[in-house]
């Protein structure tokens, strides 16, 4: 006997904007065959999913409890905002990187690539292209920050990750990177390269040691078993206050 595959029926998508606590937070709905619902806090929105034969008043109710469901969240933690705002980069503005203060010089030219550099006195110059606007062009000048100020920043973390290791570990570390990411703070290689991501430049200092910490116990435990946090915990007993810092300010940390 031949079965035939049902073919599956795609999902609706919608685009709505929830005021909550005074701000806007995205949310993306989707309506799809699925017996429940879920919400949940998505990488660029709020996520709800519906199932697609859902009647309008049952959807009402929903959405009410979505809001409510999204504004003791936000509450909770004051990241979850943070999470979707995109700041806007402006010529004469002061970037705030740690201790560290730098003046934005942006020029509009017309050329087809952007393209950036440290200058003295802690200015950054950006040369960007006429043709480049919107988010987009905002996504190129975070990116275009995120290298120039890792480059400064790099001997110094590069320093700090070579203490530790020599305080705690004393293994190979072949070369230490600082790149822009946006989910993960930090991965390691199995040929010891440690990678950092900028979002740390916005962590308070023993936030940045936990996260080299955690990175280095990987070239002694490649995983996340048991054996792995006790290494951890053996060189940063209070970790875990490290990680509920991160947990709440996760949406504030980068450019």
């Amino acid at each position: 006997m031949k079965w035939k595959r049902k073919k599956q029926q795609a999902s609706q998508v919608s685009d709505m904007l929830f005021r909550v606590e005074g701000q806007a937070v995205p949310v993306k709905v989707y309506r799809e065959q699925r017996r429940g619902v879920r919400f949940y806090i998505g990488k660029h929105h709020a996520i709800l999913r519906l199932p697609v034969n859902i009647t309008p008043e049952s959807e009402k109710d929903i959405i009410r409890k979505f809001q409510t469901w999204l504004a003791r969240h936000v509450r909770r933690n004051e990241g979850v905002i943070a999470h979707y705002e995109s700041r806007e980069y402006r010529d004469g503005e002061s970037l705030q990187v740690g201790r560290r203060t730098y003046q934005l010089r942006i020029l509009f030219e017309e050329r087809k690539t952007h393209s950036g550099k440290l200058d003295k006195n802690n200015t950054i110059l950006l040369r960007l292209s006429k043709h480049d606007e919107g988010e987009n062009l905002q996504k190129n000048i975070r990116h275009l920050l995120s290298r120039i100020v890792a480059q400064d920043f790099l001997p110094e973390i590069t320093g700090r990750v070579n203490e530790l290791n020599a305080r705690y570990f004393r293994k190979n570390v072949r070369e230490v990177r600082l790149k822009h990411t946006h989910s993960r703070l930090g991965s390691c290689s199995s040929k010891g390269n440690i990678n950092l991501s900028t979002r740390l430049l916005f962590a308070p200092p023993e936030v940045v040691d936990y996260i080299i910490i955690h990175e280095l116990a990987h070239l002694v435990e490649m995983n996340h078993s048991p054996r792995f946090w006790k290494v951890v915990e053996q060189a940063m007993p209070g970790y875990r206050e490290q990680e509920k810092w991160i947990k709440e300010h996760f949406g504030k940390m980068g450019f």
